[in-house]
């Protein structure tokens, strides 16, 4: 599979995060080539990854085998009508896009009613190679399907969904969950800053508390309720601490949130 040229259309974070991930699973660098229309993103992964870099989105296309969409949702219409028009034979080439809120549907439009398509949902702990990416293929070849995990295996691990409804189901489980992490973690580091410890402290902490209660449930064959039974005695400290979170029907308040997340999806994918 390591034949095939990647263009990466668009050098962002999420770029970036698959590009590392490729070079270091030993993928041809030369086989890889990123766009932007200015040179500082560039010139820092040409510098860090030994890829091909260019300023010019057609014909890094016409020299790529899979197309991947890496800029602003509000930024594809024109990008996908501009490709096209300069390259008319890129209809036959394997797309896959990382823009949030954009159905199938639209790319029909902009790339032609016979566009190979797979909508990628990959998270921000892509960048450290423990992210979660959520597939939809659209009119895919199992070989085209298996380059595309192969593409993302890198940077964690990935989930195919039937139906690109659940596009947005993973957005709130896996695409904007690590935001409620940091905020529950924010939340405890001030609590720790309010009983006297320092912020840097504090934090790292918090931190480390979060990595081992992470890696023990990774390893363990327990249920999150399981493990999280064997450290609440009852009637002691946990206990009395998770009573309050019951108080506050924390289950409820986050099943909310994955809820409201979900129905922004819906109401963004409306107005793209």
């Amino acid at each position: 599979m390591n034949e095939n040229t990647i263009a990466f259309i668009g050098a962002g974070n999420m770029a970036r995060s698959v590009i590392a991930a490729l070079v270091k699973q030993g993928y041809p660098k030369e086989n890889i080539i990123a766009t932007n229309p200015t040179t500082p993103k560039l010139d820092a992964l040409a510098a860090d990854f030994g890829i091909e870099v260019s300023t010019d989105n057609i014909k890094a296309v016409k020299l790529a085998d899979v197309i991947v969409l890496c800029v602003k949702p509000q930024m594809m219409a024109q990008v996908c009508t501009e490709l096209l028009a300069g390259a008319p034979e890129i209809f036959e080439k394997l797309f896959v896009t990382v823009a949030a809120g954009l159905p199938v549907a639209h790319y029909q439009r902009w790339l032609g009613e016979e566009v190979r398509l797979v909508r990628a949902m990959p998270n921000t702990p892509a960048q450290v190679g423990l992210g979660v990416t959520g597939l939809f293929p659209h009119r895919l070849s199992n070989y085209e399907k298996s380059f595309v995990d192969q593409l993302f295996s890198g940077c964690g691990i990935t989930s195919w969904l039937e139906k690109e409804s659940q596009i947005n189901d993973i957005i709130a489980v896996t695409g904007s969950a690590p935001a409620y992490f940091f905020y529950f973690m924010q939340a405890i580091q001030q609590g720790a800053e309010e009983l006297g410890f320092a912020a840097e402290e504090a934090r790292a902490m918090v931190v480390q508390t979060a990595l081992g209660a992470a890696t023990l449930a990774l390893q363990s064959p327990l249920s999150f309720a399981e493990l999280r039974a064997q450290v609440t005695s009852k009637g002691g400290t946990t206990h009395e601490a998770i009573e309050r979170f019951k108080q506050g029907d924390l289950e409820a308040l986050v099943q909310n949130a994955m809820k409201a997340a979900i129905t922004r999806a819906e109401e963004m994918a409306k107005t793209l």
